[in-house]
């Protein structure tokens, strides 16, 4: 009787163990999200597409698809687990000011304050954003939903968090992956539209080259910056003041050692945490719904808008610049905020068509005008919408 009872006890916890087990909770949709993340992470590290973006984040999606029963406190939606203590930092909307001021720390905003009309281009640029939320809407989405969604044509993916946790937390995840995994492609969506837009004889414009910038105006630039900006709009503060903070840090020549954490040590910590806990929080019962075709469509169509925007502007701006000063068009996809990725495609572009003309400096100007230009976007969409 006692081995009787000894066999059913040792029986009674395998089958409690196998009730357990991913394999016993498995459904089909973790599966296509665990192959969404294992393509995420062929990409970083086979194509070399953003791995410091795509590793964390593809390896994310694999961490929160792994299946699991109900009540073993280990999702990022189940409230006190590790995974969701650390998932605060994005649905808090802590993170992203903090990658801001790493961004601000390592920017050299040069470029811009040596030709300021560059800020334009990089304004123009954000017309992807919103023209997106007016399609958004008329497809049927809450404002709030549409202006979180719109950011996405950014290219600005701690900003995105930052809005979507705002204005619609339930889709901030895959907001999240939708705007960082536009940002991966840069290089592959972006260049066959310049090439659209742009005729032979404007991708070879060669530009003067900047004036020198003092390091006074350095200095300055992050101050009358924050004030410029977030006096217009206040709701921005959290990632203007963090973004032109960490520059200060940078530029003012008696804070080397925090502008080197800022854009070094703590930079690539939030970058782990926030990737692999957006990764995680794309779990298949919240991400594989009909919403999140349509968030990657719509971000798809606002990204190709901004990129467009920002080409076509320098194209009608050079209606109206003397010869000597025109524009390279090239240098209008660099309007988005995806640094310095999108510069980098304008000088590649603008040397496969003349080996010597180098755009990288001159596309930096609106490039950077892009981080500040989707910040200050973000800004006025929370304030209308929230």
């Amino acid at each position: 009787m006692g081995e009787q009872s000894l066999s059913e006890f040792m029986l009674q916890n395998l089958q409690h163990f196998w009730d357990l087990t991913g394999f016993n909770n498995a459904t089909w949709e973790h599966f296509v999200m665990l192959a969404v993340g294992m393509f995420f992470l062929w990409l970083a590290i086979k194509k070399n597409f953003e791995p410091m973006l795509l590793v964390p984040i593809g390896f994310g999606i694999l961490i929160g698809n792994i299946p699991f029963a109900a009540g073993t406190e280990v999702g990022i939606y189940e409230e006190g687990t590790v995974l969701n203590i650390l998932y605060n930092g994005v649905s808090a909307g802590w993170y992203p000011p903090l990658i801001f001021l790493g961004i601000g720390a390592m920017t050299d905003f040069t470029a811009l304050i040596a030709n300021p009309k560059l800020m334009l281009v990089g304004a123009a640029a954000q017309f992807g954003i919103f023209g997106a939320y007016m399609v958004a809407l008329a497809l049927g989405f809450a404002p709030d939903q549409a202006g979180a969604i719109a950011i996405i044509g950014g290219a600005d993916g701690p900003t995105a968090i930052f809005l979507s946790s705002k204005l619609a937390p339930n889709l901030m995840g895959a907001i999240a992956v939708s705007a960082y995994s536009y940002m991966a492609l840069v290089p592959v969506i972006q260049p066959p539209i310049m090439r659209l837009l742009t005729t032979k004889k404007e991708r070879v414009i060669k530009m003067k080259p900047a004036r020198a910038v003092s390091q006074n105006e350095k200095i300055i630039f992050p101050i009358v910056g924050l004030l410029l900006t977030c006096f217009v709009v206040p709701t921005a503060l959290p990632l203007l003041g963090m973004l032109f903070f960490g520059n200060l840090l940078r530029e003012c020549g008696v804070t080397t050692r925090l502008a080197k954490t800022a854009s070094n040590a703590l930079t690539d910590i939030v970058t782990i945490l926030l990737g692999m806990t957006v990764g995680a929080s794309t779990q298949a019962s919240e991400f594989l719904t009909a919403e999140t075709i349509g968030i990657f469509a719509l971000g798809f169509m606002a990204f190709i808008i901004a990129s467009a925007s920002g080409v076509l502007f320098v194209k009608l701006f050079n209606l109206v610049l003397p010869k000597s000063k025109k524009l390279n068009p090239l240098i209008g996809n660099a309007g988005v905020s995806a640094v310095p990725m999108s510069a980098r495609i304008s000088n590649n572009l603008g040397l496969e068509y003349d080996p010597s003309n180098y755009l990288l400096m001159h596309a930096m100007g609106p490039n950077v005008a892009g981080v500040i230009g989707s910040a200050t976007a973000a800004g006025v969409l929370l304030a209308f919408l929230a």
